[in-house]
This record gives C-alpha cells, structure tokens and sequence, in this order.
C-alpha cells in the first residue's frame, strides 16, 4: 500500500482508521507495544503518518506513547470502566435536559421501535443488530444537542467501552434489563419528564455500581468484588 493510496483522505486519517479496526478486531493485543516498523511495512507508510494516528488515539485514550520505549495498547480496566460511565451518565442526561425543548413524539416513539428491535435482535441471538440499535436508541436524544465536543467524548467512551475490540456474544440478562431500563427511560420521556429520565440514566442506566455484576462478567469473566482505587 503506498501513500499515493491515500488519495480521499489523509494519510493521518486513513492510517487511523486502520489502527481502529485493527483494535477493533483483536489484532493488535492490550497491554503489548506496537511494532510500528512492522506497521510501517505492511501499510507502505512511512513513520510520519503513524505517528500523527497514534498521538490521536493517544488523546483519545487508546494507547501510551513512551518515550524511547514504545506505544502500547492501553487495557481497559475495571477502574477505567468506572470512570467511563460516571462521565457518560453525566453527559448523557446533561443531554436530555438540555434537548427537552427541541424533543417531539416522533423522537420517543423513534425510541421505543428501536427498543422493541433490540428485543426482537435478542430473541434470535442477533448481536450486531442489538449493538447498532442501542446506539441508535441513545442517539435520538444525542443528536439533537447541538455540543459537537460533548458529542465527540460520548462517542470516543463508547467506542472505549463497546469496540476494543468488540465483544460477538451477550450476557443475555444483562441486555434484558437494558432493554427493560430503556422502557422506563421511554416512559419519563412520555411523560415529560426530562428530569427524571436524566436521573434515571445517571443514577441507573450509566451508574457503575447498579451494572457492576454484570460489568465484571461481561468484560472480564469475574464474580463482583470492590473495584481497586
């Protein structure tokens, strides 16, 4: 691949893009240093644009750039897990509160066909379809903000949380109490009660220590313990 390739996008751009699926898929190992000669090679790139895609996944929380030693693939932690959905608890009902004027029936019944999809998506053992509508469901009320930042950091979190790399398989009885939260969240929407259905996010939807059982199976297989601060 040669950097004439690149001819739509910048090599930064393409280069990072590569990198993402490259996370994405498992390829590139948590806690292992990249072999950015390697990298190199198989790209036909020179060092320049990696290095540029690798200070961006750098602030964006993907990898650690030693100096002199090397980036490495950062893990994603019990605790870093934590901090993840305090943030998009805040963030998310800020959102809610903040669109309740703009938000119309046509967004909530939006809501509620994308949960009853996820359903449907669970009974037939369907993840990717599940996957994409829960994104949706929380993008009806996302997209009407009007914050391009916020809405940047709530991707790069999910993106942390749901793509590195991406899970194939459900704790099934997780994603029914998703779904069931997201009845309550359609409910408080129906209502007009942009506050409580903020509150329910923060407090619930989002909150680290009501999904902890689940958390700790899902990413790592574990029985709930104290998270290590």
């Amino acid at each position: 691949m040669e950097d004439g390739f690149f001819n739509l996008k910048s090599l930064r751009e393409q280069v990072y893009e590569y990198l993402k699926i490259q996370l994405n898929e498992g390829k590139l190992e948590h806690g292992a240093f990249l072999n950015l000669n390697a990298i190199s090679a198989e790209m036909g790139i020179s060092k320049t644009p990696l290095r540029d895609a690798l200070f961006q996944l750098e602030a964006e929380g993907f990898v650690t750039i030693y100096p002199r030693r090397g980036v490495k693939v950062n893990v994603l932690s019990l605790e870093k897990i934590r901090n993840i959905y305090q943030i998009l608890g805040g963030l998310e009902g800020a959102v809610l509160v903040e669109v309740a004027v703009k938000f119309h029936k046509k967004d909530v019944d939006g809501m509620e066909n994308y949960n009853e999809e996820m359903k449907a998506a669970l009974e037939n053992n369907n993840f990717e379809l599940f996957y994409s509508r829960n994104l949706d469901f929380h993008n009806v009320y996302l997209e009407l903000s009007e914050n391009s930042d916020l809405l940047r950091t709530v991707r790069i979190l999910k993106e942390r949380l749901y793509d590195f790399p991406r899970s194939k398989g459900f704790i099934k009885e997780w994603e029914v109490v998703s779904t069931g939260e997201h009845d309550k969240i359609i409910d408080f929407l129906r209502r007009g009660d942009f506050n409580g259905a903020a509150d329910y996010i923060r407090d619930v939807h989002w909150s680290f220590s009501v999904q902890e059982r689940f958390i700790r199976r899902y990413y790592f297989g574990l029985a709930s313990q104290p998270v290590t601060r």
